[in-house]
């Protein structure tokens, strides 16, 4: 193992580093991109791929079977918050959004969506005065997501008490509409049933016949993605799971599960540089 790469703690995390660093050319590398790839921002709209991202990504890229960001965001966004578009490296990188529903292939540089969820217009045009009768906390509000609705509450006086307080209401409103929600960090998201970051992780692993797989996440709605790598564990194909956030800020049903936690995106960062200078060395000297 290469020493500036830091160590998994348990044995199958081990296993599945040292399988990427053996054969690169099968491993996917799947990462969030909220939390993980970019910082958390109050205003989602501000959220910004970290400096280096791009840079670690298309170093690493050439070398490995996929690269694969998979996030709640429209794919379209992600791609321009992350600056993925037309960069010399990445012509195989796909972004995978909202769960799975979307797909952005570098290659074609195009989108393609699956037919729109009804009861997402619905929720979207009751939930201001669905939210004005729970009494929602000042500070509350709503993001347009296009294949869903999220509702935040980092603003709030009380975020934590605000995010408990609506918890409950906004999974019944989901029901009512045939959706589901997904609880996040000071954000609850109303979303289509069917699709969460494992499916979308177990189908491009899948399609692309991988050896090997990297999941980097920071939030509950990672889990399921956790949930996949660890099915492909138990198939024999080895994976390394990284959780990326501050001790103090990890989320601990994440953290438990993670071979490997780092401090936040500049260390996501640093790990995926640290992976692009190990497997260019071992083609030098293969």
């Amino acid at each position: 193992m290469v020493s500036s790469l830091p160590h998994p703690t348990t044995s199958a995390g081990r296993d599945g580093l040292a399988a990427l660093l053996a054969r690169p050319e099968k491993a996917v590398v799947a990462l969030d991109f909220d939390g993980t790839l970019a910082e958390i921002v109050p205003d989602p709209e501000r959220a910004r791929a970290h400096p280096g991202a791009v840079a670690a990504l298309s170093a690493l890229a050439p070398h490995v079977a996929s690269v694969a960001v998979i996030t709640g965001r429209p794919a379209g966004v992600a791609v321009r918050y992350g600056g993925f578009a037309g960069v010399p490296g990445l012509e195989h990188l796909v972004v995978l959004g909202h769960y799975g529903a979307e797909r952005w292939d570098a290659v074609t540089g195009t989108v393609r969506a699956a037919a729109p969820h009804p009861g997402v217009a619905s929720v979207r045009a009751e939930l201001p005065g669905f939210l004005d009768r729970v009494g929602a906390w000042p500070g509350t509000w709503i993001e347009e997501k296009g294949r869903a609705v999220a509702v935040h509450t980092r603003r709030a006086t009380d975020p934590q008490g605000a995010f408990e307080a609506l918890r409950d209401p906004l999974a019944d409103l989901a029901a009512r509409h045939g959706l589901v929600l997904e609880p996040g960090r000071m954000v609850l998201e109303l979303r289509p049933p069917g699709m969460d970051k494992g499916v979308a992780l177990a189908d491009h692993v899948r399609e692309t016949g991988a050896g090997c797989v990297l999941y980097a996440g920071d939030d509950l709605g990672d889990l399921p993605a956790y949930g996949a790598v660890e099915k492909l564990r138990s198939d024999g194909v080895p994976g390394l799971l990284v959780c990326s956030a501050a001790e103090a800020e990890a989320v601990p049903d994440l953290a438990a599960q993670a071979d490997l936690t780092v401090p936040g995106p500049a260390s996501v960062v640093g790990l995926l540089a640290g992976l692009a200078e190990a497997v260019e060395r071992g083609s030098q000297s293969a």
